[in-house]
């Protein structure tokens, strides 16, 4: 038990004397970095999607994506 003890008196000392917080700046502007990348990702995601679209099983499918049209006119050539 007296380890237990021990464990969390370490860890407390160790995160109020020694971890290096961010200042509320540094926050800030890694906050904004993280939504930015994750809405480059998002549009990134949604572009793929557009482009390749949904290929469903069945007579005609459901959406074919921008691709889907483009190998439906080549097929028509």
């Amino acid at each position: 038990m007296a380890s237990l003890k021990t464990t969390f008196q370490e860890s407390y000392d160790e995160l109020v004397h020694k971890v290096t917080w961010p200042s509320w700046k540094q926050l800030q502007s890694s906050s904004i970095l993280v939504l930015v990348a994750s809405v480059i990702i998002a549009l990134i995601i949604f572009l793929m999607d557009y482009v390749f679209g949904v290929q469903m099983t069945g007579a005609e499918g459901g959406w074919k994506g921008f691709l889907g049209y483009v190998y439906e006119m080549l097929s028509g050539l």
